[in-house]
């Protein structure tokens, strides 16, 4: 194993999968291997620690990772580089993975991240490989260290782990755990210590998020409002939610604080009652179609985005058909659709009537290019509008600066590099391939620095 010379700075890699909680995850892993001497980079080669933080949703991504492995391994054996497998593959396959990648160091769920530095330390003073795959008693954000500056202008914060709705596709509650929420005094500690490392806007992120309850009953609603009143603090949004927990007092924030964004990812999955029925989402179509009925009445300018999955098992003509209407009915500025995988262990995986492989790629193209349709309806409606944006980081050309608009579309626009995070009113000019060129019209930026894209 690894003996490092004292004081030496060590060099971490973390490859991320999957989702925005994985890359808080991954920012919170180096956050507490950074007293160990652990500073990040930007490539395997010369890590003394690479780790990958996985994620059990998509198809196939056990082998993505034993892939990955596989190309890490000839690092291990040249340069002695320590391997760690994290995240949800490691939660759910863990013995898996040091059966068939004996040379893997350290394996970990994601509810124990916390003992990173125990554990990478018990690898390296050659005890074998060390596992921890148990959902501990103890509360990993207890013992997290202050989160560093590195995140930029916008930052995730996890606030809601687990899952107990046990929809029948996924994975999540068997590798998360069930549902946990964090103290709201730490989260509001966790949000002002982001906000004075240079954050202007938080999401709030949990596998239910809008499930979140404090010890006192309140509900992200309120949660919402007591982050709003931080100074410095521009923006605050949140994902992903459940319909089920999309209650008043949250509809009602949409309503009446200004720093929560017009931007909402509820999945919704299937716009048939018997699809929904068969996947225990526990709603039905018009449940949906309620609660953004509420969500439009409370704030018209909300923008949505929601998870489609085609080719359940025992989806029919009609049944798709009707997801279709959905669509078209509600009309979503971006979403993320899929065909149904089986994933091993959920229940959806031993029903009989699974949709034949080409049924599921026509039905998965034609809805996706109707969300196409939308999204690209929605981006270019922007044209010719002046809106805030929060810029964030370097654009794609020299002298470019990248942001978002409230209705988190990506925006670029020539600007100086002391624009980044700030809020600035752009106008919309055109649309790119994958974002919209815009001209800074605020009076804050020079004249001369307002030139379009």
């Amino acid at each position: 194993m690894v003996d490092f010379p004292s004081g030496r700075v060590k060099k971490l890699h973390i490859k991320t999968y999957g989702c925005q909680m994985n890359v808080y995850d991954s920012a919170r892993m180096a956050d507490v291997l950074a007293p160990l001497g652990y500073a990040p980079v930007d490539a395997p080669e010369g890590a003394d620690l690479v780790i990958l933080n996985t994620c059990h949703i998509r198809e196939k991504a056990s082998e993505k990772v034993f892939s990955e492995l596989g190309r890490l391994r000839p690092l291990k054996e040249r340069d002695g580089t320590m391997l760690a497998v994290a995240g949800c593959v490691a939660q759910a396959e863990g013995e898996e993975i040091l059966a068939r990648a004996p040379y893997v160091d350290v394996v970990l769920g994601p509810q124990a991240y916390h003992r990173l530095p125990e554990l990478v330390a018990r690898a390296s003073r050659g005890a074998g490989a060390a596992l921890d795959t148990d959902f501990p008693v103890d509360v990993k954000f207890d013992h997290l260290p202050a989160p560093s500056a590195s995140q930029g202008p916008s930052a995730f914060l996890t606030i809601q782990e687990g899952c107990d709705k046990f929809c029948t596709f996924c994975v999540v509650p068997y590798t998360r755990g069930a549902e946990f929420s964090r103290d709201g005094a730490s989260i509001e500690r966790e949000a002002r210590q982001l906000v004075d490392g240079g954050a202007r806007e938080i999401t709030l992120l949990g596998q239910n998020v809008n499930a979140w309850h404090g010890t006192d009953g309140e509900g992200l609603g309120a949660l919402v409002r007591r982050l709003a009143r931080i100074d410095g603090l521009a923006r605050i949004r949140y994902t992903t939610s459940h319909p089920r927990d999309m209650d008043d007092a949250l509809v009602a924030a949409h309503a009446e604080e200004p720093k929560l964004m017009p931007f909402l990812h509820l999945p919704v999955q299937s716009g048939s009652d018997a699809i929904l029925d068969a996947m225990n989402r526990g709603h039905t179509a018009d449940h949906f179609r309620a609660i953004i009925g509420r969500l439009r009445r409370a704030r018209p300018d909300l923008a949505l985005s929601s998870d489609f999955i085609v080719g359940f098992p025992g989806e029919s003509d009609d049944d798709f058909a009707r997801t279709m209407e959905l669509v078209r009915e509600i009309g979503f500025a971006q979403a993320f659709s899929f065909k149904y995988s089986p994933r091993p262990g959920t229940p959806a995986a031993l029903i009989e009537r699974q949709v034949p492989e080409e049924v599921k790629d026509a039905r998965l193209a034609a809805l996706q290019a109707l969300l196409k349709d939308q999204q690209d309806a929605f981006n270019a409606a922007t044209v010719g509008r002046t809106v805030p944006v929060l810029f964030e980081k370097p654009g794609r050309h020299p002298g470019q600066l990248a942001g978002k608009t409230p209705w988190l579309q990506a925006v670029h626009a020539l600007a100086p590099a002391t624009a980044a995070g700030q809020v600035l009113e752009t106008k919309i000019m055109a649309l790119a391939v994958n974002s919209l060129a815009g001209v800074i019209v605020d009076s804050s930026v020079e004249a001369g620095e307002r030139r379009s894209a």
